[in-house]
């Protein structure tokens, strides 16, 4: 099994060492896993895609625009 090294906040690193009880290369383990069936998922779903990145950003920027428009509707009532 391969070894990685992690650098952490000093804040963070304490709150570790208040739980010596957990295998955090473990927690850190399955949480690596986890992101990566995410990524793979993703990599599935748009294999086919063809739209580029630009018109993802684009496609990102009207989203946000929209949801923007919408929030602030709802928070002005």
């Amino acid at each position: 099994m391969a070894n990685i090294t992690l650098s952490l906040p000093e804040e963070l690193y304490q709150k570790l060492k208040n739980h010596p009880e957990i295998r955090w290369s473990e927690v850190a383990r399955k949480a690596i896993q986890q992101y990566l069936d995410e990524l793979e998922l993703l990599d599935k779903l748009t294999a086919k895609s063809q739209l580029t990145d630009d018109d993802a950003r684009e496609l990102g920027d009207l989203i946000d625009t929209q949801v923007l428009k919408k929030l602030s509707k709802y928070h002005s009532e």
